[in-house]
């Protein structure tokens, strides 16, 4: 799948087949992690793949906004270091790339949880010097779902030229 296409077309999965990964596409998801651009290059970041079924029940039970990671293939902890002032901003790069690099291999996905989730921190055994900042869930969509159909606000609200309040409108380009 194109680059724009995975971005036009990705939506929020919560519901999961049953059915493993292939490696080959575990690979490419944390590839795209691995590989996303840092501030000064730095990578302050960790990432603790979970695939074992148990240890994602668990997961599930400890992230009060991520019930379903239960049910996914494979989450992905990610965690950032807490000295860097760029971590987060980091970290969540590493988690959209990810995102978009599932989806254009039909994989579905979602952040669930934030900062601050030292319960899970413990749980994956990831040292008191990083936070966690999402557990990102992965698996085959149960059903085929919206492709594209977002409920966005017009482009002219959120988009501005040059100055705040002047709307920006695609015939601006």
């Amino acid at each position: 799948m194109e680059t724009f296409e995975s971005i036009r077309t990705v939506l929020a999965v919560r519901e999961f087949q049953q059915k493993e990964l292939p490696n080959d596409v575990i690979q490419k998801i944390i590839n795209a992690a691995h590989l996303t651009g840092s501030s000064m290059n730095a990578q302050p970041w960790q990432f603790i793949l979970v695939k074992e079924s148990r240890k994602l029940e668990e997961l599930g039970s400890l992230v009060k906004s991520g019930p379903y990671i239960a049910s996914s293939a494979l989450s992905v902890v990610v965690a950032v270091e807490k000295s860097s002032q760029y971590g987060i901003s980091d970290g969540s790069r590493a988690i959209q790339s990810m995102i978009l690099a599932a989806w254009a291999e039909g994989v579905g996905s979602n952040w669930a949880g934030w900062s601050g989730m030292s319960h899970v921190a413990k749980f994956v055994g990831i040292p008191d010097e990083y936070d966690v900042i999402a557990v990102i869930p992965f698996g085959y969509p149960v059903r085929k779902i919206g492709f594209g159909n977002k409920s966005r606000k017009k482009i002219s609200e959120v988009v501005h030229k040059e100055e705040f309040g002047n709307p920006y409108t695609e015939i601006d380009i």
